[in-house]
């Protein structure tokens, strides 16, 4: 057995929508922003397809996952189709010359842990830590906008 739980963390980017989905969509480079992803790798044999890896604390996770719908400047939603169970959406807002980026995230863990640690802990961990992803990416667009290395 096991419990769903979801997270949506949202930020205002002083890009416009075609930046802010051009870097974002670029799914290797996001451990540049992303604390606790260590790598993404696209599979040259199905572009959909891709290999992640989450390492904190040491802890390790890796899973397959599949962009199960793409709208351009819009939305890009993924499931895993192997190993750490989770799916998600990240959605991008035009707002002229700035865009929002809405992040949700869903993921699964034993009902036994669920039991040992309040979910409400797992919660607020995993909220705070993609706040503050959105946050190193806003600041990301930032420096590309800027001309300046983006991991300055």
């Amino acid at each position: 057995m096991s419990d769903w739980l979801e997270h949506s963390v949202l930020v205002e980017v002083d890009a416009p929508v075609q930046l802010t989905w051009e870097l974002w969509s670029d799914l290797e480079q996001m451990p540049k922003w992303m604390k606790w992803i260590d790598s993404v790798n696209i599979l040259e044999e199905d572009p959909d397809l891709s290999r992640w890896k989450l390492a904190s604390a040491g802890f390790e996770f890796t899973w397959l996952s599949r962009v199960t719908k793409l709208v351009p400047y819009q939305l890009i939603q993924w499931e895993a189709v192997d190993g750490l169970p989770n799916r998600g959406g990240i959605r991008f807002y035009d707002h002229k010359e700035k865009s929002a980026v809405k992040l949700t995230v869903a993921y699964s863990i034993p009902s036994f842990i669920g039991k040992l640690m309040d979910n409400l802990i797992i919660g607020r961990l995993v909220e705070s830590t993609l706040k503050a992803d959105l946050k190193r990416f806003k600041k990301y667009v930032d420096n590309i906008q800027q001309g300046q290395s983006p991991s300055s």
